[in-house]
């Protein structure tokens, strides 16, 4: 389980260097084939470093100490011997030894405290170093107590044995060669040597012991025990050297010298006493150990100088392995640095190129394409996609894959262009098809509606006619999201108050809706359709998001920047991202997207808002709804004087206006008016013709005496239709004495038969219970009210 940790981070580690760049992933791999070079570099110069360490003990410590070994065991062996027979001959020959051993001793403690030395040696090196200098150090206090005559021989060999043993002790810490076979022969070599000073020691024994007279029983001990070891060292470095060293192997094997020696170590060990003379004098074993002790130096010292020369083949190689790791391998990294930035610098180019095509693909050719085909213009897929060359390579597999994908996406944004068009198209042509339809079912209600007296159907009438009306704005909405212009236009200035009023009347609860004073503007003819509509969308949301016990409330106001329109609900509003999606949506009139079919108004409200640079906004409403602010710009608004300054009330009446309204019959009793159909706008252009407003020759504003506007017959009729059907009753009879004109004696006809059926409405419910006026029709001859407006 301690494994998963380290498994994971390495597993993030590769994600995240997976999701690097290129550019990072290139020099990570640089910086890794460096720091491979660096290591095999390191490890072959350490190799390298380690010889020429080698090389710098064995000139600053080896060398020197050789000849310190050598004063040492000489000036041991003569101050045993002068400690067992004192006398002017043996001081002498000490007192000259001491200055020879301190000559080569002062060399060996100068080298030894360099700083080559110091460099080179290693921690354990370095400690065995300062105690062998420590021991040659104490030998001067050694010496004066034996001068002093405070120790015995046998201590006072063991005082210069000691100082030899810490030399040995540098021999074994230096044996560290990185050849394992080189470092194992030299072990070998100072094992030989080690043999060469147990011969020392065994030569300083005895001697002392033979200038004594005698040898004590432990002198014969330390004698056996000494030879014992000299014996089992030098077999155990003789049988290395058979293979390390064939010559030396013969020397030691074939030395006569040796085996006299041998001769008469086992003469001494046989037929030596405690307390009595050994069996040979003084004579006889200096001539046997002196010549033994020089041919074993030479042995030694002529394996040593052979196992240099052994060495420096090895030396050689790790001298070649360093240039090559530091030269050669030094080349080659920076070569492969050169290559990989270059290589990368040419792929990053090929990669950009390809980056570079595909955002100009997705930022302007596509774009480009699908605009102009918008416009209908016809588009080559083989030159809107040229292919790219990228050379035979990977890259060059990737951009010919490249080149597929813009093709086929160009090809693809062509064939959805074109059936967006024909969807388009398809909408357009229904869309006109309805509109010219509901535009004759109007006529005919029109006209219906003036031939129709009796309340309860002219009602019915007044219903379908605002139902027509709807669905004339429905037809030319989808006109709008097709991109074309509907077909309704005005060539003068309408009242802004007559504009808002025919977009009360294409709303289906247009009682609700409350207009407050407006101001005399008039608002540009060529504009005045697609105002009304933008309203009418606005009005319809806050009808249908607020509940229906409220009042919409509709106000109007010259602004710095144009004439600013608010319509203001009091239902549950929307949340502030609601809000500011529904304001974006507004702001980017973008192709209408067929993939979404929610508020369908807003891309209407936001295609004619683009059409003539109307701003509109939605904000939180003071009463908790949403307020709409409709911006229209300066150039579209005029301050009119002659517009009337008018409100509209609750239930939709016009006081004192152009519009046209009456009671609904069935509930004139209750004195609530009803909404009639307002004609407040002149007659729309159709295409292709002069649109001129419609109006009666000689007619006149006037208004009943509930404040209520008066149709003027045939007001609102084509020329062609003006005086077709029955003439009425006033065209018919003239004036009357009075000089009352026709429309003035109908009026005052229609009013008293209205009181006249009021008063009998109010008799019969004064009547038995349960009965009820019977409504009465219209008088005859009066004009036919009008719904709401079949012009706009």
């Amino acid at each position: 389980m301690g494994g998963w940790p380290l498994y994971t981070l390495l597993g993030r580690w590769q994600m995240r260097f997976r999701n690097s760049r290129l550019r990072t992933k290139v020099t990570a791999l640089l910086l890794s084939l460096t720091a491979l070079w660096a290591f095999a570099a390191w490890v072959t110069i350490r190799e390298g470093m380690n010889l020429v360490w080698v090389s710098t003990l064995d000139s600053a410590v080896a060398g020197p100490s050789d000849p310190v070994l050598a004063a040492l065991q000489q000036e041991r062996r003569l101050t045993v011997v002068a400690l067992a027979r004192p006398g002017p001959q043996q001081l002498a020959a000490v007192g000259t030894q001491r200055v020879r051993t301190d000559k080569v001793r002062a060399v060996l403690v100068r080298r030894a405290r360099g700083a080559a030395v110091q460099r080179a040696a290693g921690p354990p090196l370095r400690l065995r170093i300062r105690e062998a200098l420590g021991q040659l150090s104490g030998l001067d206090a050694d010496r004066r107590a034996i001068d002093a005559g405070l120790v015995s021989r046998t201590k006072a060999a063991a005082a210069y044995t000691e100082v030899i043993e810490s030399v040995f002790r540098i021999y074994d810490s230096m044996a560290t060669l990185d050849d394992k076979e080189l470092a194992k022969d030299t072990r070998t070599v100072i094992q030989l040597d080690r043999t060469w000073e147990l011969l020392g020691q065994e030569d300083t024994l005895l001697a002392g012991a033979l200038a004594g007279g005698n040898v004590n029983a432990a002198e014969h001990i330390d004698f056996i025990e000494i030879v014992g070891a000299r014996r089992f060292d030098l077999a155990r470095s003789t049988v290395e050297l058979q293979h390390m060293d064939p010559v030396a192997y013969r020397q030691l094997t074939r030395s006569e010298k040796l085996t006299r020696l041998r001769d008469l170590e086992d003469q001494v060990i046989r037929r030596t006493r405690a307390g009595t003379r050994p069996p040979v004098n003084a004579q006889q074993w200096s001539a046997a150990a002196g010549p033994a002790l020089a041919d074993l130096r030479q042995t030694v010292q002529s394996a040593g100088n052979r196992l240099v020369k052994r060495a420096e083949p090895i030396a050689m190689g790790v001298i070649i392995r360093v240039v090559l790791a530091c030269g050669l391998g030094l080349l080659a990294v920076i070569a492969s640095i050169v290559v990989s930035v270059t290589t990368a610098r040419a792929l990053l180019r090929q990669l950009k190129k390809l980056r570079s095509a595909a955002w100009e693909l997705a930022d302007q050719r596509l774009p480009s394409v699908v605009e102009r085909l918008g416009n209908g213009e016809e588009v080559d897929v083989a030159a809107e996609a040229p292919p790219l060359r990228f050379g035979a390579d990977e890259i060059g597999q990737l951009g010919r894959a490249f080149n597929a994908v813009q093709e086929t996406a160009i090809r693809v944004a062509v064939e959805q262009a074109e059936l967006r068009r024909g969807i388009r198209d398809i909408l357009l042509s229904l869309a006109r098809r309805s509109q010219t339809l509901v535009r004759r079912q109007l006529s005919l209600l029109d006209v219906m509606e003036r031939r129709e007296l009796d309340p309860t159907e002219l009602e019915d009438l007044f219903q379908i006619d605002h139902l027509a009306t709807r669905m004339r704005r429905n037809a030319e909405n989808l006109i709008v999201l097709s991109g074309a212009t509907p077909a309704r236009g005005w060539r003068r200035s309408v009242p802004m108050v007559d504009v808002i009023r025919a977009a009360i009347g294409e709303v289906e609860e247009y009682s609700r809706v409350n207009v407050l004073p407006v101001g005399r503007i008039t608002l540009q003819g060529r504009a005045v359709g697609d105002v009304a509509h933008l309203l009418a969308e606005l009005i319809e949301n806050a009808l249908s998001f607020s509940p229906a016990y409220t009042v919409v409330q509709i106000g109007g106001h010259m602004a710095a920047r144009g004439y600013a329109i608010e319509i203001d609900d009091r239902g549950l509003g929307m949340s502030e991202e609601s809000r500011a999606a529904a304001n974006e949506r507004i702001r980017n009139s973008a192709e209408f997207n067929l993939s979404s079919t929610a508020r369908l108004g807003l891309y209407v409200v936001s295609r004619l808002a683009d059409r003539y640079g109307i701003r509109v906004s939605l904000k939180r409403s003071p009463y908790g709804g949403t307020t709409a602010v409709v911006l229209i710009p300066l150039e579209l608004v005029v301050e009119d004087g002659t517009a009337p300054d008018v409100s509209v009330g609750a239930a939709g009446t016009v006081p004192g206006s152009g519009a046209m309204a009456r009671p609904e019959p069935s509930k004139a009793s209750s004195g609530r008016p009803v909404p009639g159909r307002v004609t407040a706008l002149p007659a729309a252009a159709e295409p292709g013709s002069d649109p001129q407003p419609v109006v009666a020759d000689g007619a006149e504003t006037a208004t009943t005496p509930s404040g209520l506007p008066v149709r003027v017959p045939q007001a609102s009729l084509a020329p062609a239709l003006k005086g077709d059907g029955p003439p009425s009753r006033s065209q018919a009879d003239g004036a009357d004495e009075c000089g009352r004109s026709p429309e003035e004696i109908r009026e005052l006809m229609a009013s008293y038969q209205s009181g006249t059926r009021r008063g009998r409405a109010a008799a019969a419910r004064s009547g038995p219970a349960g009965a009820r006026a019977e409504v009465p029709e219209a008088p005859a001859g009066s004009a036919p009210q009008a719904g709401p407006d079949e012009n706009l």
